[in-house]
């Protein structure tokens, strides 16, 4: 279903210089389709025009922004199969998933298009002493101007949203660098923007190099950079991303504890779920399991025969649950941490196998905790299982990792819950279910090397604002 060719998007307008970029079938492996890259002089011409488009858009009516917005959603509901298949074409994302993400990009633009007409603000009396008698003030919200993203290859339809989305409702223009391996569904965003009669230079959608990028985080006409992806991308980026203001989506290597008094068939097929879910390419992917000891073994038995009966395959097949990695060097990187911990005594507790970029669904046991496998992460099919005998130890134990992105919490103890809430250093607890767990409007985002700032529609745009205050003195005093 995809097209034989994708131009680019700059200033709004469908640009086709070359087709440089192959896009692969990640299943198959063979060039599915062939995208137009963007050199830096388009990415500058990009900025450009979207310092020029800034006045009209902070001028736009918030009806017409909601129209846009409406506009889109209906559109990516009438077009959701083709993008479902793009999706599981480009990404390996098997087809179930793929329908899903579909599902949460119509979502969010359906919550920014409710938030594009809520941007409020305040009016506060200031005559809390003499000398401040006869003043009050009020604020308001006013875009903050260009803005720069950048989105991943693991939810390249979701995550672009969650850009690009909120950018229309505050009123901001923007460029976009989707992900090179995965840019199919930028591109369709940006080809029903087009549709729009968003002011000349609001958007520009341009795949290009990582070597090519350098403006998207260095141009100071660019006043925010929201950038999703790997720690050690984000952080080198904030470093070079000068007075702009920056926000970081960045990985982990989420835990889940699982309490004494859990569901246990409840609590597996949540975990398989959030564990092996598009094969584990999730930043919030369950892969340290903490279980109470007196369930271990019960649990570990059902959690071991539920992994080695998912189906793994074609994911364009209905019933298939995991597919290929986004590559083969992703497999082969996973491969050889899961080999290096069975080699540290670790225990291979079922799947452990790769056939190119496919990898079968993994769990280990006794595996040390300064191995990569724990320590780092790992973004793919694997998780760690292991036992506790104290709840506070088990918190102290998500705590010992330099990510704090999300944590679930499998428990029926209200105690057990308010404790996690308070002790666990993460920017989401999930009570009751995995830290996969995601709704598109709550407040997303991490703590330590899982990043900085929230996304949500309305918690991305208070990123994508500032305050702007007026003082009046009432002169008939």
């Amino acid at each position: 279903m995809l097209k034989k060719e994708y131009p680019y998007y700059l200033a709004n307008k469908p640009v086709m210089p070359n087709t440089d970029l192959a896009v692969t079938d990640k299943y198959s492996g063979k060039t599915a389709t062939r995208v137009a890259m963007a050199d830096e002089a388009a990415i500058d011409r990009a900025i450009g025009m979207a310092v020029i488009a800034s006045e009209p858009m902070r001028r736009l009516p918030a009806y017409r922004r909601q129209e846009v917005l409406a506009h889109c959603a209906a559109r990516f509901s009438q077009r959701s199969e083709e993008l479902a298949q793009a999706l599981c074409i480009e990404a390996g994302k098997p087809i179930k998933d793929s329908r899903g993400e579909v599902s949460r990009l119509i979502e969010t633009f359906k919550i920014a298009a409710e938030e594009s007409v809520r941007m409020t603000g305040k009016y506060a009396p200031l005559d809390r002493s003499p000398r401040t008698q006869g003043y009050t003030s009020v604020w308001k919200r006013v875009p903050i101007g260009p803005c720069s993203f950048i989105s991943p290859f693991n939810f390249p339809l979701n995550l672009a949203a969650h850009k690009v989305a909120p950018a229309i409702a505050a009123g901001c223009p923007f460029v976009l660098k989707p992900a090179s391996l995965t840019p199919i569904g930028a591109l369709i965003i940006g080809e029903t923007l087009a549709e729009t009669d968003l002011p000349e230079g609001a958007f520009s959608i341009l795949p290009c190099r990582r070597d090519g990028a350098r403006l998207f985080t260095e141009d100071e006409r660019l006043k925010l950079l929201s950038f999703t992806g790997s720690p050690e991308v984000g952080w080198k980026l904030k470093s070079l991303a000068g007075k702009k203001k920056v926000t970081l989506e960045l990985g982990g290597n989420a835990a889940c504890i699982v309490d004494k008094d859990t569901d246990l068939d409840d609590a597996v097929e949540r975990i398989i779920f959030g564990a092996f879910y598009q094969s584990g390419q999730s930043c919030v992917g369950v892969q340290r399991i903490l279980v109470h000891e007196d369930i271990y073994q019960a649990f570990s038995d059902k959690l071991v025969n539920r992994t080695r009966a998912l189906k793994m395959g074609d994911p364009k097949n209905e019933d298939t649950f995991i597919g290929p990695m986004i590559s083969e060097k992703e497999a082969l990187r996973l491969e050889n941490w899961i080999n290096s911990a069975v080699k540290k005594n670790a225990t291979l507790l079922c799947g452990g196998k790769r056939d190119g970029a496919m990898l079968e669904a993994t769990l280990l046991a006794d595996v040390p905790k300064n191995e990569d496998i724990c320590a780092k992460e790992a973004f793919g099919p694997v998780a760690v299982i292991s036992k506790f005998s104290n709840f506070n130890a088990a918190i102290d134990e998500v705590n010992d990792s330099f990510f704090g992105l999300q944590a679930g919490v499998f428990t029926r103890d209200l105690y057990h819950a308010q404790t996690a809430w308070d002790r666990l250093a993460v920017g989401g607890v999930i009570i009751g279910d995995v830290p996969s767990w995601r709704a598109d409007q709550m407040p997303y985002g991490g703590v330590k090397d899982s990043g900085m700032g929230r996304e949500g529609i309305k918690f991305a745009m208070e990123d994508m604002t500032e305050i702007r205050l007026m003082v009046i003195r009432d002169l008939s005093r």
